[in-house]
């Protein structure tokens, strides 16, 4: 807990707690006004939204709403759930995408131009000591001499060495820029921060199990339009350790986390499009008693207030769409507690009213961000923002991109109009094959013996009366039209597949004619249907991944002190580069290589890159089938100095001779397979024996 307020920064604003519970302290009226102000202006204003989502949940639960009126004559009540089919195959195809490569699609490079620290750096041991303005790295570092070039700092050189200045130093002739002669050893310090930084920051997220909460936003992504995270938070994460005595000893890290949030809690700024330009968001908290005491082990959160706020009981309101979702029974009360948890800009003036103490350097901003949580009327925690740059840790990114607000447009509601139709035709179909399947039976009671029972099955016996002229009994067959009705469902079918983009060959639908009959024909169709998942996936890389990538860049280089990270450069999403299929992207990177290991063109290439990419599109772990920097720098030292010299006039070994000299071995100048092949009778002759002719 300590090492978290550490965390927050030394001039962090809070609020302190209470001394006992007796005590009334700060009650922050004013202040909660304001936020409830908002949260309820926000609540209306997504009102509209709302309904739009319990459409959405209906469909794909198949629950008619109460705005499906049934007559009196329909008596099936069928659903068919096509919108949950696409839901999961939309879902799918996120999550197969993301997660082609087994772990968070992030990725961190150093800028076209590392500003403070050298993109390439290269050493020859064969060439002549460096003279003149030459980087002077023959001259230990940390050491001074009368051969350092003039105007040259040895303290700006090892900064611009980043975390590899102690692998270097003992290097001869280090120059700026890649190497381009045999003897030489090329070194990218920019590269090597930077994947240190994307371990880190992999490592982090795989803790923390972003990838279980990054698949719930998918899944709200395509079923409501919108999905959402919030992140990083620091939380301290206990690991199972045990003494040589048996003693359980839990050892307590501290790691920033990332999780998702549910869209039905999420109340944003309405004037925002998105979370970039809102002003404050909100977040509903639905919390136990259990939750609400586990807040006094995070920093700032106001312990005696907390208890108070359990000693008066659950006062949870539930809305009104909880019912619908059938969250909870609504016979019974919810035995919980409802916490709102308010990120945005608070004015100076509000805070100073409150009797907060603003210190002299932030007096000119005019409005502070602030964390601030409360129940019942009590706030729990009231702290200034921490990051800096001072963001709102909240990230929505949509579906399909709706320009003129937050909330996106998803599956669901791209095929609402659709499904009513689906579920129409469908339903006329069964009632029409139930009422034309039977016999619909006319009785002239005048005919038959009074007091017979009409019930009909087979081998029934009716008694007419005596000498009665006529038919008693008359069946009426109805027509059978639930084949137009069919006609009528599929042609809506297809329309749900042009609505959504989601066609249904490409979720495994069979009985495909036409240009899908051969492999090419279904792969062009295949090619065609990705289009519209690639501006979903676009979407994640701006409004997701991309943001919540440098928030933990940003985490790292404000609260981990460790010098190996730090660097100028930058986080990139990777979420499209795995919609190229890793065959293709393999075969690609094979024919680049093929080019670039050209000589004339090798100094051009970063081939370290090209061969931990070949790895990945071969599912492989580029970290344990590829050398770090550290590992290709010893392999190549000793390869320069353990591979012997050929003699003269001797190709070397292995190697083929001269074209014009003559082998007699056989063996090409190698040493496999060297000697004549046996002939028969000799040992090792494995062909058939010469037969010897009759006489």
């Amino acid at each position: 807990m300590e090492k978290n307020k550490q965390m927050l920064g030394d001039k962090t604003l809070a609020l302190d707690d209470v001394k006992n519970k007796e005590e009334e302290g700060f009650s922050g009226g004013g202040l909660i006004s304001y936020i409830q102000e908002r949260y309820t202006r926000s609540e209306e204003s997504r009102r509209a939204d709302e309904s739009r989502w319990l459409r959405a949940y209906r469909n794909y639960r198949g629950i008619y709403g109460p705005d499906v009126q049934f007559t009196e004559t329909e008596k099936s009540r069928v659903f068919i759930k096509v919108t949950k089919t696409k839901t999961l195959a939309a879902y799918s195809q996120i999550t197969e995408v993301l997660f082609s490569n087994n772990k968070f699609p992030l990725s961190v490079d150093p800028t076209t131009l590392p500003d403070g620290v050298v993109a390439d750096v290269h050493s020859d041991p064969k060439a002549p000591p460096s003279t003149g303005e030459a980087m002077p790295t023959e001259i230990p570092f940390g050491e001074t001499s009368g051969n350092i070039p003039k105007g040259f700092d040895l303290d700006v050189l090892e900064q611009m060495l980043g975390s590899m200045k102690d692998d270097l130093k003992d290097l001869p002739n280090l120059k700026e820029g890649p190497g381009v002669t045999p003897s030489s050893i090329t070194f990218s310090p920019a590269t090597v921060a930077a994947k240190k930084m994307e371990k880190k920051i992999h490592d982090q997220l795989e803790e923390t199990g972003a990838s279980k909460h990054l698949r719930s936003t998918a899944f709200e992504m395509a079923l409501f339009g919108t999905g959402v995270m919030k992140g990083p938070f620091a939380v301290n994460k206990e690991y199972a350790n045990w003494a040589e005595s048996g003693e359980y000893k839990p050892i307590i890290k501290t790691v920033p986390e990332a999780s998702h949030v549910s869209l039905w809690n999420f109340y944003w700024d309405p004037d925002a499009t998105n979370t970039d330009e809102c002003q404050y968001v909100i977040e509903r908290h639905k919390m136990s008693r259990t939750q609400l005491r586990a807040l006094k082990k995070r920093p700032y959160f106001r312990a005696n207030v907390i208890d108070q706020i359990i000693d008066e009981g659950e006062t949870y309101n539930k809305k009104y769409w909880e019912d619908d979702l059938r969250d909870y029974t609504p016979n019974f009360g919810v035995e919980r507690f409802e916490v709102l948890e308010y990120w945005g800009n608070v004015d100076i003036d509000l805070l100073e009213e409150n009797e907060i103490t603003i210190p002299e350097d932030m007096m000119e901003a005019g409005e502070l961000q602030a964390n601030i949580w409360f129940c019942n009327g009590k706030i729990l925690r009231l702290v200034l923002n921490p990051f800096k740059p001072a963001k709102i840790p909240y990230y929505a990114v949509p579906y399909e991109l709706n320009p003129y607000s937050l909330a996106g447009v998803g599956i669901a509601e791209n095929m609402d109009d659709t499904q009513t139709l689906m579920n129409g035709f469908m339903r006329m179909s069964v009632d029409n094959a139930v009422l034309s399947g039977n016999l619909v039976f006319e009785v002239d009671e005048t005919n038959l013996v009074p007091g017979q029972d009409l019930s009909v099955f087979p081998g029934k016996v009716f008694r007419r009366q005596g000498g009665a002229p006529g038919q008693a009994l008359f069946g009426t067959k109805f027509p059978n039209v639930s084949q137009e009705n069919l006609q009528l469902f599929d042609k809506a079918r297809q329309l749900a597949d042009e609505s959504t983009g989601l066609p249904s060959f490409s979720y495994g639908q069979t009985g495909i004619s036409g240009v899908g009959r051969t492999a090419s024909g279904i792969s062009m169709l295949m090619n065609a249907a990705s289009g519209s998942i690639k501006t979903v996936i676009k979407n994640l890389d701006d409004y997701l991944l991309g943001p919540i990538g440098k928030a933990f860049f940003n985490f790292n280089m404000q609260f981990d002190f460790d010098p190996e990270i730090k660097g100028d450069l930058e986080v990139n999403a990777r979420g499209t580069e795995s919609l190229m299929a890793n065959e293709v992207r393999s075969q690609r990177l094979m024919q680049f290589l093929q080019i670039a290991s050209q000589p004339s063109l090798m100094p051009f290439a970063k081939f370290p890159y090209i061969i931990r990419e070949i790895a990945k599109s071969m599912d492989l772990d580029p970290d344990k089938v590829t050398n770090n920097m550290d590992e290709a720098m010893r392999q190549a030292v000793l390869m320069q100095q353990g591979a012997p010299a050929p003699t003269a006039g001797q190709p070397p070994q292995g190697v083929a001779g001269p074209p014009g000299v003559a082998d007699m071995t056989g063996g090409g100048g190698g040493n496999i397979g060297i000697g004549a092949a046996p002939v028969p009778g000799e040992q090792g002759f494995s062909g058939n024996e010469q037969q010897t002719p009759p006489i």
